[in-house]
């Protein structure tokens, strides 16, 4: 039987093949400083002397506003301890850390781990490239295994061509709208087809990167032709591996898309897969219009902006943003003139960083609508909690930008004699790694730490009884975001004691305080979720600071794939219901128990749980592999690893 690119990929780097998960080979990671300080103390915990890997890359590219001095602080953390373990440092500046692999790093048929949900990315140059918490991306780092089930894979066909105006975000929105981000778990989604033929890389990288939002393990494309063309112009063509699937691989489902039949798509808030078509709601007013991100910040992005935009004005009312995804892609629109009809449209030219797209700057007015070209519109993501967020293409930003108003970018090219805009990737792209600073492995290296960094935090081996509070009542969609909260409170991410501070703030602003209140008392804080708890960021401090809090157990109707892995390697137990029909009855601020819990961790899938309050029972269970089994009776993976590494 043939194989697919996912399974060839596999079989290369498979170290570890149990009835219940496989342990695969990881060549690269990449971290990046609002996950990235964590990681490098767990790394420091672990004990190791050098990295294991082919190659690690620490990027400065989220917390970069000097906002007091615990940023600054953290990235001379970085570039200290990067120097000692022998990791690549890519300075603030450089660019976005997806966007910035891609050009520099990624590489066809290899492995990536990254502490960064949106690490994909890579896949649209044919790497197998996974997002996961920080202490994975450090175990990976020390040399062990990544451990996954082995997954599901899901060919989506794209064939035909794509129409003047519509692009690859429009292609990664209409599969949101098939798949939405509920349900896909454990899958990898695999693009083929003739259409793909007609993607660049840059292209191919905004698919793969918008498929975080999915909940997929990742997306990859073929390594082709096009992959070539793309590798060679970054003058690493050593480093292609042609990657096709057999004609005769097999695939757990097939979806079909006709591109020729695409139209400008939009995500309406809050959610990624609240899509439509623009002219379904068009002529909704907008105040903010940004184009940027490791979603659409790549020199194709730019040029087509600039193409668009070339003698027009924005509308008087909007406030409009444009962030280059790295030095490459900015010195070269610099060089060949094409920012100068961005600068004149009346844009402002944001950094080359995360910037908009997590909150840390270019907050919307209240009530206001933003129009961005970024990957999420959870609610409050943005720095303003009423605000509405819309994700669209750059094509259709700029029409928006220009009217004023949410505009089919057909419509507006029409309307203001604007040709089509046929993009090549260039023969040679701009290449200087001097922002880079590379490894020179020096164990003796001294370790700047700032007052703001702290260690991470060690769990206690799991009771033998569970006696618990439910803390906190949530709904469906609950991400990372809002259990811990994005934009200017990641300055505290090498700060648990004061990062736990702001558990949950949004949504009940005393969870600190009662948490805190029933650990002091000797119970155990549980919480209790809807469906995809924990959807979105990789944020392990999600995991991390609650475990800190003195929770022992989520039980939700359903949990994302990179935050169950992260309760799991906190010693937090994720479970789901039996029956979610249980959810509605039980209610905050119950007693809830669970006898001799440490037998059933070891032995069972599915148990009873004790509602001491309404005295009554309740079914609930637990996919855990025996080794995930392990590192929550030992109270976490940092505990797990620690006994390995010694042994």
């Amino acid at each position: 039987m043939g194989k697919n690119i996912v399974e060839k990929i596999i079989e290369k780097h498979l170290v570890e093949n149990y009835n219940d998960e496989i342990g695969i080979k990881i060549d690269q990671t990449l971290t990046q400083d609002a996950t990235g300080t964590m990681v490098y103390l767990q790394l420091e915990a672990i004990g190791i002397e050098k990295i294991k890997t082919e190659l690690s890359v620490s990027y400065v590219d989220h917390n970069t506003l000097q906002d007091g001095f615990e940023n600054a602080d953290d990235h001379n953390y970085l570039r200290s301890v990067a120097k000692k373990f022998g990791v690549v440092f890519s300075q603030a500046g450089n660019g976005i850390c997806h966007q910035v692999h891609l050009e520099r790093f990624a590489a066809p048929g290899k492995t990536l781990l990254g502490s960064d949900s949106h690490t994909p990315t890579a896949g649209g140059i044919g790497m197998l490239a996974i997002g996961a918490g920080g202490l994975d991306v450090a175990s990976a780092m020390a040399g062990s295994p990544f451990y996954l089930k082995y997954p599901k894979v899901i060919k989506i066909e794209l064939n035909g061509r794509l129409k003047p105006f519509v692009s690859a975000k429009d292609i990664i929105l209409k599969v949101l709208e098939i798949l939405t981000t509920k349900g896909n778990v454990g899958y990898i989604i695999e693009y083929g087809g003739e259409g793909i033929k007609t993607l660049s890389v840059p292209e191919r990288a905004t698919i793969t990167n918008m498929g975080a939002e999915l909940g997929v393990t990742t997306s990859i494309f073929p390594s082709d032709e096009v992959t070539y063309e793309f590798m060679k112009a970054q003058g690493r063509e050593k480093d292609f591996v042609e990657l096709l699937p057999d004609k005769d691989a097999k695939y757990d489902k097939i979806i079909k898309i006709s591109l020729d039949e695409l139209e400008p798509m939009v995500a309406l808030p809050h959610s990624p897969d609240n899509v439509k078509k623009v002219k379904e709601i068009e002529n909704l007013k907008v105040n903010q219009v940004l184009i940027g991100s490791c979603t659409n910040g790549s020199y194709k992005d730019m040029m087509i902006t600039s193409h668009m935009l070339k003698g027009l004005k924005i509308a008087p009312w909007v406030s409009f943003g444009v962030a280059p995804g790295s030095r490459q892609v900015l010195e070269m629109v610099t060089e060949n003139g094409a920012i100068v009809n961005i600068i004149r449209s009346g844009a402002r030219i944001l950094e080359l960083a995360c910037g908009f797209c997590i909150g840390a700057g270019q907050a919307p007015s209240s009530k206001g609508i933003s129009i961005r070209t970024n990957n999420r519109n959870f609610k409050g993501r943005s720095g303003t909690v009423d605000a509405e967020v819309y994700l669209v293409s750059p094509e259709t930003a700029v029409a928006s930008a220009v009217k004023g108003f949410l505009t089919d970018p057909r419509d507006f090219a029409k309307e203001y004699g604007i040709e089509e805009f046929k993009f090549s990737i260039p023969s040679k792209f701009w290449v200087d790694d001097s922002q880079f600073l590379y490894p020179e492995n020096n164990p003796e290296e001294n370790i700047i730490r700032g007052p703001n960094i702290g260690n991470p935090p060690y769990n206690e081996p799991l009771s033998k009884d569970i006696k618990g509070v439910v803390t906190i009542k949530v709904g469906d969609k609950i991400t990372t975001d809002h259990i811990m909260p994005a934009g200017y409170r990641l300055k505290y991410r090498s700060n648990i004691q004061k990062y736990s501070t702001f558990v949950f703030e949004e949504i009940k602003p005393d969870f600190y305080k009662v948490a805190t209140e029933n650990k002091n008392r000797g119970l155990n804080n549980i919480i209790i979720a809807g469906l995809s708890y924990g959807q979105g960021s990789s944020r392990e401090h999600a995991a991390m600071c609650p475990m800190y809090l003195g929770v022992k157990m989520v039980i939700a109707k359903s949990i994302e794939r990179i935050h169950r892995d992260n309760l799991i390697n906190f010693g937090i137990i994720p479970a789901t219901f039996v029956n979610e029909s249980d959810y509605d009855r039980i209610e905050e601020g119950e007693l809830i128990e669970i006898n001799d819990i440490q037998s059933i961790i070891v032995s069972k899938n599915e148990f009873d749980v004790f509602n001491k309050t309404k005295n009554y029972y309740f079914k609930i269970k637990i996919d855990l592999s025996d080794r995930e089994r392990d590192i929550i009776k030992l109270g976490g993976k940092l505990n797990y690893i620690k006994i390995r590494y010694n042994k």
